[in-house]
Formats: C-alpha cells, sequence, structure tokens
C-alpha cells in the first residue's frame, strides 16, 4: 500500500499541473487511429512502415560468481552488456475495402526486426496486426482478427511515436506477456560473458499487446470539446498466435475522456484520463515431477531415471490485469502518470520459465512462485519540446514491485533522462540514461535474490527512428 498512496500523490500533482497549465506528443485516440480510416476516406491500400536502430550499454556488475541476470544485459539476444540492433524493422498496409463497401477498413503489419516478438522462435518475421473493421453500426463499430488489445497507454499506443527507447519497468515485465511453454521447463541459471547458456527459456515471443478476437469500441463528442471512448473485446487471451491453446477467452476492457485542446492524430493535444482491464486465464505446466529418490525433475538421474510422472500436468491460473492514468498535452507540454496492478501469473525473467525463483521454482503457491501472485506498479513523466525548435527534453520515474507482499519480492526502480531530436517530422534521434537499481526488500545486500539483483546499474541507450508511408 506504501507504493500506492505514493502514486496516487504523484498522479494527483500531474493531473493538477494538466488543469492549472495553459501551455507535442500523443494524448491521441489509438483505438480510433488503429481501427479505423478517416471518414471519407477512398484509398484501397496506404503502404507505410518504419524503422528504428539502436545502440545500448549496460554498466551493471554480476554476481559474485561472475554471472548476469537479464536485466544486466541487452536484450532480445541477451548475450552482452553493450549491442547496435535493428530493434524494429515493419511494413503495413492498410485501407478501405474500396470499392466494395466503404466501411469496411482493414490492417496488416509485419514485423522484421530483432526483438522479443522474432528472437524467441528464431523467425525472420511475424505477423502483428491482420484486422478488418466494420463501422456500419453506430456507437458499436466491429473489429476482428489480430491487433493491439486495449489497455495501458505504452502498450496502446504506436511504439514508433513513444518518447521513450524502453518501456518501463511494469510494462515491460508485468504487461508485456510471456507465454508459458507446453511442458514444464526449468529455470536457467545466471551466466557468464561469454554466455554459457541461452538466458531465454521461454519457447515462444512476447504477445507484444495483442491478441485475437473481437472488439466491440466508438468515440462520442460531448459538448464543444470533450470526447469519450470505450472498447470491449473477448480474445483468445494467446497473442501473436492465430490458435487458441485452450477454452479460456480473455476480456478487456477500456474507457477514456479527454477534453482537447486542438490538432489531431497521433500528435493531437489534450487531457485524457482513461481506465483499463484485463481478465482471462492461462493454461500451464508449473509444476515438475517428482522422482523416486525425492528429487525434483530433471535431477532424477541420466536421462531422468526414477522419475514418478512423464505426463503432461497442466493447471488453469487466473491472471488479471487493470490500472488508470493520465495524459495532458498542450503547446510543447506533456505530463502523465499511470498506475498498474496484476495477479496471478506474475512473470519472473526471461531465464525463469517456471514463473518462479527460489523455492517457488516448480511449486505454484510456494514463496518466490509468480503463479498466484500480485504485483504493481506506476510511472509519472513529463517533457518539453522547446518552440521553434527541434529538441525535446523528457523525464521519467518508473517503479514496480513483483510479487508484491512475497517473501521474494523485488522491487525495480528507474529514473530515466531523455533528450530528442526531430530532424524532420518523420526522422528523430532519441537518447536515453537510465538510472536504475532492484532490491529484494525481505532479504539483506547480498543474500537469497539479492544475490544476483545486486549490481543493477545505469544503461544508455541511443536510438533513431525513421517513418516512411506513400
Amino acid at each position: 500500500m506504501r507504493q500506492i498512496d505514493k502514486f496516487r500523490h504523484l498522479l494527483i500533482g500531474v493531473l493538477s499541473a494538466g488543469l492549472l497549465l495553459s501551455a507535442n506528443a500523443n494524448a491521441a485516440n489509438w483505438l480510433e487511429l488503429q481501427g479505423t480510416e478517416p471518414e471519407g476516406a477512398e484509398q484501397l491500400a496506404k503502404v507505410w512502415g518504419f524503422v528504428q536502430v539502436q545502440y545500448q550499454e549496460d554498466s551493471s556488475d554480476p554476481n559474485p560468481g561472475g554471472a548476469y541476470i537479464p536485466p544486466k544485459l541487452i536484450g532480445p539476444n541477451l548475450d552482452s552488456q553493450s549491442a547496435f540492433n535493428v530493434n524494429r524493422a515493419r511494413i503495413g498496409v492498410r485501407g478501405v475495402a474500396m470499392p466494395l463497401d466503404q466501411k469496411i477498413n482493414y490492417f496488416l503489419l509485419l514485423e522484421m526486426g530483432n526483438n522479443g516478438i522474432t528472437e524467441p522462435e528464431g523467425s525472420f518475421a511475424k505477423a502483428t496486426d491482420a484486422s478488418i473493421t466494420f463501422n456500419h453500426l453506430k456507437g458499436a463499430r466491429v473489429r476482428a482478427g489480430l491487433f493491439k488489445h486495449p489497455g495501458a497507454e505504452e502498450g496502446l499506443q504506436a511504439i514508433h511515436v513513444f518518447d521513450y527507447i524502453n518501456f518501463t519497468w511494469v510494462t515491460q515485465q508485468m504487461l508485456l506477456e510471456r507465454y508459458p511453454n507446453r511442458l514444464y521447463t526449468p529455470n536457467n541459471s545466471p551466466t557468464t560473458l561469454p554466455p554459457e547458456t541461452r538466458l531465454n527459456a521461454f519457447e515462444r515471443g512476447v504477445g507484444a499487446f495483442r491478441d485475437v478476437g473481437v472488439q466491440l469500441f466508438d468515440w462520442f463528442k460531448v459538448g464543444k470539446d470533450w470526447e469519450l471512448s470505450y472498447a470491449v473485446m473477448v480474445g483468445n487471451g494467446n497473442g501473436l498466435n492465430f490458435s487458441d491453446n485452450d477454452d479460456n477467452k480473455d476480456t478487456y476492457l477500456y474507457f477514456s475522456a479527454e477534453k482537447i485542446f486542438g490538432g489531431s492524430g497521433p500528435r493531437r493535444q489534450g487531457l485524457k484520463i482513461f481506465t483499463w482491464s484485463q481478465s482471462g486465464k492461462r493454461t500451464a505446466d508449473l509444476s515438475a515431477d517428482t522422482c523416486s529418490n525425492g528429487a525434483v525433475f530433471p535431477a532424477c538421474g541420466p536421462g531422468g531415471s526414477g522419475r514418478i510422472s512423464t505426463i503432461h500436468n497442466p493447471e488453469e491460473y487466473d491472471r488479471d490485469r487493470m490500472g488508470i492514468g493520465v495524459k495532458y498535452l498542450r503547446n510543447g507540454l506533456r505530463l502523465s502518470g499511470e498506475y498498474m496492478e496484476g495477479e496471478g501469473m506474475i512473470w519472473q525473467a526471461p531465464h525463469n520459465s517456471t514463473f518462479g525463483i527460489g523455492p517457488g521454482q516448480g511449486v505454484p503457491g510456494a514463496p518466490g512462485s509468480g503463479a498466484l501472485a500480485e504485483a504493481t506498479g506506476y510511472y509519472v513523466e513529463g517533457g518539453f519540446r522547446f518552440p521553434k525548435s527541434k529538441w525535446e527534453l523528457d523525464l521519467r520515474y518508473d517503479i514496480y514491485n513483483r510479487l508484491d507482499g512475497n517473501q521474494f519480492e523485488i522491487e525495480y526502480e528507474r529514473t530515466t533522462i531523455g533528450v530528442q531530436y526531430f530532424f524532420n517530422p518523420r526522422v528523430r534521434l532519441a537518447i536515453n540514461y537510465e538510472m536504475r537499481s532492484g532490491d529484494a526488500v525481505n532479504f539483506p545486500s547480498g543474500a537469497g535474490p539479492n544475490a544476483n539483483v545486486d549490481g543493477i546499474d545505469d544503461r544508455l541507450a541511443i536510438q533513431i527512428t525513421g517513418i516512411w508511408s506513400q
């Protein structure tokens, strides 16, 4: 509760500042921009895309044995503390189903960069969006297929106009979902450099804040300058995978109210207040099979001999997420904040495929297991685009309490100082310096999880974004 109270004061401060100031980023209606074409549009196919090239360098220290955990390495490959990378390379096509029906829109997008979507599965390219929107019913537009589910601002917004290079701790760990392996897979140990083993123990890539399903949504003008938006979606709860892995379905709810100051598109100026929730179940085999000698598989012996059970033992676990936030943008000034919490299926790290650490590995419900655990996190941030210049300064503070209230709770904290230079509206340079730390709050320094968490330190990130379209 200490972090919730702290966030409430910060959120009130951000909202108050936004209401009092009359002073370019994106208080945009992402439901409208990503799900529909402008009214009256007649373009059959608009081809567009973007590329992001980056360099990151991490100054974290290894554990006493010289090994590193993922927060101290550069993703998605996790084999170095410094790396150049083409982290995103996307090409898409969208438009109106002319001449068949002007009220039907479509959206297709392909990812070819090296990131959490493509790297775990060794994919050269992977579809991230493939949807159709029907705009026939007033007040209830229908979107079906694979697309971004409604949710937190960092996930819902277009990534090529995101003002920072890396996501906040809470978005990266609690919301950017990793899906359980089909069969129980033991965790990987921290590794030395060069790596002795591949740290990513998951078979599939991240969900990328997307799902396959059906969504009802729309937005409404209220009075002179207010806009209300809503979305209700039912999806597979299986990320970018076109098929489902069980009979469970996820439910997504979203609502926002925005006072519009002016402008349009992804850089519209306004004061937006929003809330969202996601609820569903995940089928996972997180329980380690035991052996006749009392050990936990695979420590039974050569080839796993003496193992009592060799069958798949899946169970269902609840996964719930929610959040509330505010975003203010006007005359070059941006202020925003969001509080998020989750219950169940709390992800631990790329090398912890059992969703547990310590005794929680292979024992759902034990201390250190994320299967039934809770987590909370928030961020507050702001930016200022200097008038009649191409420069913007950004500042963000974010915190994440993983396994909140658990013996193995870890508190991650970060302050990011950023600068952006806009060569033109479609090409920009971003430089971020992140001051990071982690602490297993119930253990002394060097003990328990702190043996690996100690030493998380600063990170430098530089990224160039280039956007193109017809």
